[in-house]
């Protein structure tokens, strides 16, 4: 890149921040556009003191113009949004900071990426930690809420980069490439932001973006999906599968994962518990493999490893009602998983953000919900839908409400489980906020 024109940051938050000083101190000048006005401060006092014009509260019809070299986009940001339609017509590159961070990367850093409509953050979390504790020199970042701009100065040539990396992100990528990739399983998502299930699958697809024979890419032999958006790629392919024999990465048999026909550790050794962490357990070994790590510090770590926050993480038990956070929860598919892992009477907290979404696909798996919660923007909708399909259902005007509802109307040995099967962003920050005061709630009961 050259070092004589402007660049453009639009949305700060978390990547614009750290794209800012990436970019400042690679030599350019930068403006930061954001219509939000509740940032960090500290954040916006350390960009304007290195310099950074921060623009907030508004986007102004002539802040965009043919001075600028390039837009840095928030992946959260639709590619609708005028300055990028505007950055078109103009000829101005708009990527995002991932794309902006692997343009600075060293040569020879290994790059894993992870991404799937459900179990991205426990992967790629279980990769991380296997490699570390095979003492490789390995960073976690992505989408997982760690900015991929902010590891650029640790970095060297033997690093491993592990990443999440959302459809959002591989929106705005043109050069990104990883050298192993994983396709957790694919169902629909984000239809709001994208148009169409078609859109949102091509954008998961671009994980496999300028593979060759060299690469790798770890998909899901039980996922119909991935099987057809990955039947094209170059890439060498390997497989995970919990029904499926499979000689070619991952497979389930007698109670065992076995790697490439070797055994590898039994299900009853795994600490997370239930089909969906299996999978997810069985891409991780796929990848720890293919870099060489040996067996024993793979079941060390699935021995111990409890599982990531804010996917179906264990709360706390009062008067023997078990509470569990799902926050993370945002569309249907992970609600499924959620109540798929219970056998106990459950009261099910269920809403959020309002994306026309159907709830229908939570019908087979409501046999042990006795009473649904619904809250949030769509809770009408909600309701409506246990009303249709029999469900007891009442109706909470916020998470503190609905969390009190739930305790009150629970008896011994049921589970109050938050899997809101939406976005949090119609009353919260997004769904760590709203997991975290769930568990406020939960432990001032």
């Amino acid at each position: 890149m050259s070092t004589n024109k402007k660049v453009f940051v639009l949305g700060m938050a978390r990547s614009g921040y750290e794209a800012a000083k990436l970019l400042v101190g690679k030599g350019y000048e930068v403006i930061i556009n954001d219509a939000n006005n509740e940032q960090n401060l500290e954040q916006v006092k350390e960009l304007k003191a290195m310099g950074v014009n921060i623009i907030l509260g508004s986007h102004p019809d002539d802040l965009l113009d043919n001075s600028f070299e390039l837009i840095i986009k928030n992946p959260g940001i639709s590619n609708s949004h005028k300055y990028v339609q505007k950055a078109l017509e103009l000829n101005i590159p708009v990527i995002n900071e991932l794309e902006l961070a692997f343009r600075y990367f060293p040569t020879g850093v290994k790059i894993i990426g992870v991404t799937g409509t459900n179990g991205k953050t426990t992967t790629t979390t279980l990769i991380y930690e296997i490699l570390k504790e095979a003492s490789l020199d390995v960073f976690l970042m992505g989408n997982i809420g760690y900015p991929v701009c902010s590891f650029i100065s640790q970095l060297r040539n033997n690093s491993i980069a592990v990443m999440e990396v959302s459809d959002h992100q591989l929106c705005n990528v043109v050069d990104f490439k990883t050298d192993i990739s994983v396709l957790t399983n694919i169902s629909e998502a984000h239809l709001d932001f994208h148009g169409s299930y078609d859109v949102y699958k091509s954008m998961k697809k671009r994980i496999f973006n300028h593979h060759t024979k060299s690469d790798i890419s770890i998909i899901n032999l039980d996922d119909k999906e991935v099987i057809s958006l990955a039947q094209d790629i170059e890439s060498t392919k390997k497989y995970f599968s919990f029904s499926i024999p499979n000689k070619l990465g991952c497979e389930v048999n007698d109670g065992y994962i076995y790697y490439n026909g070797h055994r590898i550790i039994s299900l009853e050794e795994i600490k997370i518990k239930g089909r969906h962490n299996y999978e997810n357990a069985m891409a991780a070994i796929a990848v720890a493999k293919e870099l060489g790590v040996e067996n024993d510090v793979i079941i060390n770590v699935l021995k111990t490893f409890g599982g990531v926050e804010h996917r179906i993480e264990y709360v706390k038990t009062i008067n023997n009602i078990d509470f569990y956070n799902d926050s993370k929860a945002t569309n249907i598919k992970s609600t499924q998983t959620a109540l798929s892992s219970f056998t106990k009477p459950t009261i099910l907290l269920l809403g959020g953000l309002d994306r026309g979404h159907s709830f229908d696909g939570l019908k087979e798996y409501l046999t042990n919900v006795k009473l649904i919660v619904a809250f949030g923007q769509v809770k009408m909708r909600v309701q409506e839908f246990a009303k249709q399909y029999q469900i007891l259902c009442k109706v909470a005007d916020s998470l503190y409400d609905a969390t009190k509802i739930a305790y009150t109307s629970a008896s011994g040995g049921y589970v109050v489980l938050l899997s809101p099967a939406c976005a949090a962003w119609d009353q919260f920050k997004d769904f760590e906020v709203r997991g975290n005061l769930f568990k406020e709630y939960v432990n001032s009961l």
